[in-house]
């Protein structure tokens, strides 16, 4: 025991320096989170939209091209992608405004607790969760985030809000780009990526855009001028063969009606997508910074949306559904000498992957809680890998939920009723096939991964924000 106790005391040195060697060496991370980002930009889903950053970056990472969220709305995606926890796992399924303070999620560590844990310097800027964690917790993810926040504006004023709402309004901004917070939260991201560092780090930058209100600096909103197409995913009574629940979810306040009463379905598509391109902007700009600066070699990127988003598909304008538009989410990444640049990827995956696929990538201890999603890098090594047949599975509210595997998607709602559609011969998901007695083999064996146990939904005094 002696020899032994004299034998560490020796080691003891070598080994800290070692490990600190390899914390040096570890690589850095960009995290990268756009709010309501549909499948137009890069996936096919609409022809007309202008992202020169997402296509160049396309070319630097691997796409997944079945990415969806694990819930189809702002709070509950975000909170199942920072936990790497499902929502039924949590209760986490509406946007309540206090969800990480809850007793219910104690002893969660999130991402950036967990990079901050394994020595990374942690920098966050912008709309991350949603509705933020305690002080508590905030101090222990961040060294430094004095640039959280900022709000979803600027507004149209009262009188230019076309349905009497504020949040659905367009307008081409004429005033300084610095009145959105994008602006200046992606200023102060690449403040951070020109400074030098002497650990390695984990930066998030999280853009409210394209989230409603749909106002851009008005050199976007130009960039649509010529007339624009419908999306080829949008059929008047879509909605026939849609189940009750469904459709509940579909006419949150009657958007798409009160829109085409005021002739204004085209104006508000132009705002939509003109903040698509003022997002896809801000994203080029810190892109840029980081190819230009020493850590473009040692720094993984990953970029996504929250989730997807109706316009005007399935009679509906916004989120919160069940359906391949409301649950596709934007997923890429780059990791330097491991992922397959430039190639895209048509295995389903969930943004609850993204944790353990950083765990992985970045050699981290793991956190606590078991992660629900899996590690995506052999996805990023190889896209094409036969050997991963794991369906994807999203839920809205507890008891409903879609499985989505390369072919299908499988709907059962909490009420037991079914959808069921076939993206081979039914990209746009117009007929819901789940009544036909030849699907029942299809169905029996997609309900395998419906889960089986709903965790009690996070309530708290905070009214439902959805």
């Amino acid at each position: 025991m002696k020899r032994l106790a004299s034998l560490f005391k020796w080691l003891a040195p070598l080994l800290f320096a070692l490990n600190s060697l390899s914390a040096a060496d570890k690589p850095n991370v960009l995290f990268l989170v756009v709010d309501d980002m549909n499948d137009y930009p890069l996936l096919g889903n609409y022809p007309n939209v202008k992202a020169p950053a997402l296509q160049q970056f396309s070319q630097k990472a691997v796409t997944f091209e079945h990415g969806y969220c694990a819930a189809p709305i702002c709070v509950p995606s975000r909170t199942a992608t920072f936990s790497g926890k499902n929502p039924w796992s949590t209760g986490s399924y509406y946007n309540q405004p206090t969800t990480w303070p809850h007793e219910q999620m104690r002893g969660i560590e999130s991402i950036p607790e967990c990079f901050k844990r394994n020595g990374y310097t942690t920098f966050g800027a912008g709309k991350l969760f949603h509705q933020g964690p305690s002080k508590e917790r905030m101090e222990a993810m961040w060294d430094d985030y004095s640039y959280y926040g900022g709000g979803f504006g600027p507004f149209p004023e009262e009188d230019e809000q076309v349905i009497g709402s504020k949040f659905f309004s367009y307008k081409a901004w004429t005033g300084s780009d610095d009145e959105f917070p994008d602006t200046r939260n992606t200023d102060a991201a690449i403040d951070f990526l020109n400074a030098s560092h002497h650990e390695p780090f984990f930066l998030a930058l999280g853009l409210y855009r394209p989230h409603c209100p749909w106002t851009a600096p008005k050199r976007f909103f130009d960039l649509y001028k010529s007339r624009l197409p419908k999306p080829p995913g949008r059929i008047r009574d879509d909605l026939d063969d849609a189940q009750p629940m469904g459709i509940e979810f579909a006419q949150v306040g009657d958007r798409l009606k009160k829109i085409e009463e005021k002739r204004a379905y085209m104006d508000f598509l132009r705002g939509y997508l003109a903040s698509v391109s003022f997002a896809d902007w801000n994203i080029g700009r810190v892109l840029e910074a980081l190819w230009s600066s020493p850590h473009a070699d040692n720094t993984i990127v990953v970029l996504w949306s929250d989730h997807g988003y109706h316009f005007g598909e399935k009679d509906h304008v916004g989120k919160a559904t069940l359906w391949e538009q409301a649950t596709r989410s934007l997923i890429m990444i780059h990791a330097p000498g491991l992922s397959a640049d430039g190639e895209r990827c048509e295995k389903p995956v969930s943004l609850v992957d993204i944790y353990p696929t950083l765990v992985e990538l970045c050699s981290l201890e793991e956190p606590a809680q078991r992660l629900d999603g899996v590690d995506l890098s052999p996805l990023i090594q190889k896209p094409s890998r036969k050997k991963w047949k794991r369906p994807v599975v999203i839920s809205h509210g507890p008891g409903s939920a879609a499985v989505r595997t390369e072919q299908y998607r499988y709907i059962r709602y909490a009420d037991g009723t079914e959808e069921l559609f076939d993206h081979v011969t039914d990209r746009y998901e117009f007929f819901n096939l789940a009544d036909l007695a030849v699907y029942s083999k299809v169905k029996r064996r997609l309900s395998k991964h419906f889960p089986d146990k709903w965790a009690p939904e996070i309530k708290n005094e905070g009214a439902r924000l959805w």
